[in-house]
């Protein structure tokens, strides 16, 4: 259907019930967003950002790619960085992978997708990085999922790395930056122990958090 209409029925219906159930909450929510969370997620459809962590609209700030990367050349990333930091002033940004990320799969197995390979580069990077030991992981799942932690704390790296993050932390603003990893099957969040306060800490519990994984 050119409209989709089923969908514009849905948004009505979802409006309606919204309004009954909190008849400011639209009135509320125009007047500002004001979030203390940056959430850096993958596209994944499976991964509703604000239902995951039990949010309304309006209290997490959310950017999503394929397989949750955090390129340094990236000025879409950036961009939604720099206004999360410095114009809403959240306080906690978090990096957010998902086990068996089919981004990741792909960047395991050396999967040619077309224009995508290049993004999954980075992707690439880190397997190769870990290759020695993600070749002793026998189970293909197990060492699908170990790629998905190791890419977000990968990641947690390079958000702490951008002089967005540096200089708020030279600033004195109070921001931590996290990696957590999200379970289809179960629904449930996992903390990678890679949370960041400070430039000072960031490589020590970089190297901890990557230890951690192999661990499991």
């Amino acid at each position: 259907m050119k409209h989709l209409k089923n969908l514009f029925d849905n948004n009505r219906h979802w409006a309606c019930q919204t309004t009954q159930d909190n008849p400011e909450f639209f009135k509320v929510l125009s007047m500002q967003q004001n979030p203390d969370y940056l959430w850096i997620g993958c596209s994944d459809s499976r991964v509703p950002a604000n239902e995951i962590v039990g949010l309304l609209p309006g209290e997490l700030f959310v950017h999503r790619n394929v397989a949750n990367v955090v390129v340094h050349t990236d000025h879409n990333c950036l961009s939604v960085m720099q206004y999360a930091v410095e114009v809403l002033k959240v306080k906690h940004i978090m990096v957010v992978g998902h086990y068996a990320c089919g981004g990741v799969k792909a960047a395991l197995d050396g999967e040619k997708l077309g224009l995508i390979d290049n993004w999954l580069r980075h992707v690439v990077d880190v397997k190769e990085k870990h290759i020695d030991k993600l070749n002793l992981i026998e189970d293909y799942e197990k060492r699908v999922d170990t790629l998905c932690e190791l890419n977000v704390i990968e990641q947690v790296k390079n958000v702490s790395q951008t002089s967005i993050v540096q200089d708020a932390w030279d600033r004195g603003q109070e921001l931590t930056v996290h990696g957590w990893v999200y379970g289809l099957k179960d629904g449930h969040l996992r903390d990678l122990n890679s949370c960041t306060t400070n430039s000072k800490e960031l490589l020590g519990i970089y190297q901890q958090a990557t230890k951690e994984v192999f661990e499991r």
